[in-house]
């Protein structure tokens, strides 16, 4: 029984070093969607999405008023995208298996316009229908990308406590090595 404890303890220990991995940028936008006659070529950062943002809004033109990028290196920063009238401030929660937990704040000018937490997956973008601009539709477009010469430690969202996280991880390396 001793050999299954301290294989289970050695499990752990793995476990938590292999949280070190390779850091996400995500890049955040503010897109004016609008029909126009002869529309002009959609930003290179949306090209991956182009045929989705059409068929899901019904749009022909995506133009980029605003943009930001970051690297999360813990996973629990904030940052804005911003544009003349919009600002699009993120705001990072924590890191779960899937992505990143965020709160959104879109402002116009000084008005608060939008306040709502969101799931960041890292396997697709989020995008969130704004408000009407003119003859078209702000759009708030976030994607995580990997970055491969970056480092973080992960941390879950839902376990901001150390002895918690030791815990369940525990547990979880118990599990995998007991029948």
């Amino acid at each position: 029984m001793d050999c299954r404890l301290s294989v289970a303890f050695f499990a752990l220990v793995l476990s938590l070093s292999s949280n070190v991995h390779g850091a996400h940028t995500v890049w955040s936008g503010l897109v004016i969607a609008q029909n126009a006659p002869q529309p002009t070529a959609i930003p290179v950062e949306l090209t991956k999405m182009e045929q989705n943002l059409k068929e899901l809004f019904g749009y022909n033109q995506f133009q980029l008023i605003g943009q930001s990028s970051k690297i999360l290196s813990t996973g629990e920063e904030d940052w804005l995208a911003s544009s003349k009238y919009f600002k699009l401030h993120v705001d990072a929660q924590g890191e779960t298996d899937a992505g990143y937990t965020v709160n959104l704040k879109l402002y116009k000018e000084q008005d608060l316009l939008l306040e709502t937490d969101a799931k960041l997956s890292t396997s697709s973008p989020l995008v969130i229908k704004g408000p009407q601009v003119g003859d078209g539709q702000l759009l708030l477009v976030l994607v995580v990308n990997e970055e491969k010469t970056q480092a973080h430690h992960r941390r879950p969202a839902r376990a901001s406590n150390p002895l918690t996280a030791a815990w369940h991880g525990l547990r979880r390396a118990i599990r995998h090595v007991l029948p």
